[in-house]
């Protein structure tokens, strides 16, 4: 079973991930746009049921792996804080893309397949799920109750936040300021990533 402080690891790391602006996120914000919140909540299930398969072949790939290769899970955590790290700088850089009113609307298949390919998948079996998840089946059952019971208000947040931008009701949103605070989250993760990595 997992100890409380991995639990608090896992689902801080869990939160900070999902809550970044990412592919699977922009398509949530985007129904929520186009669609409004109630006919984008099944996305949702599509955003999960991505995630589990991704986490669960990724993980499963990279137990059987560190086997033969036990430097394996500290080289790819320093690798993910490196580039959470690029991130991170990268969105203080750059605009934020909000959703356009103009895309086309949303599907199940296509946010389950975005999911699927997110490469914040590899980084929840790499880095942030506990290494017992993907070998104990009591430890992987927990890490994924806990992982599905953020996701549904994470996705919620997303798709509220884009029926918000198409009511109007957030002309005062300043992007530059969002994005800023969310590439600070992210310098702080990547750090915290390195440090686990190296200690």
């Amino acid at each position: 079973m997992l100890s409380a402080s991995a639990i608090t690891l896992l689902t801080a790391g869990i939160v900070v991930v999902l809550l970044t602006p990412g592919p699977t996120n922009t398509l949530l914000a985007s129904a929520g746009l186009r669609q409004g919140m109630q006919r984008s909540l099944p996305l949702i299930v599509a955003e999960l049921a991505g995630y589990l398969v991704s986490i669960s072949v990724w993980g499963r790939f990279l137990a059987q792996a560190s086997h033969a290769l036990p430097w394996l899970p500290s080289l790819l955590r320093v690798a993910a804080g490196l580039y959470i790290a690029w991130l991170a700088v990268d969105m203080w850089r750059a605009a934020v893309a909000l959703p356009d009113s103009t895309q086309r609307a949303t599907g199940m298949r296509t946010l389950f397949v975005a999911t699927l390919l997110n490469p914040k998948g590899l980084l929840f079996a790499g880095t942030i799920f506990p290494a017992a998840a993907f070998a104990h089946w009591p430890a992987y059952l927990v890490s994924m109750l806990i992982f599905a019971g953020l996701l549904m208000p994470i996705g919620l947040v997303w798709i509220a936040f884009g029926a918000a931008l198409g009511s109007g009701k957030l002309r005062w949103l300043d992007p530059a300021q969002i994005q800023r605070g969310a590439s600070i989250v992210l310098g702080v993760f990547s750090l915290s990533l390195a440090w686990s990595a190296l200690h």
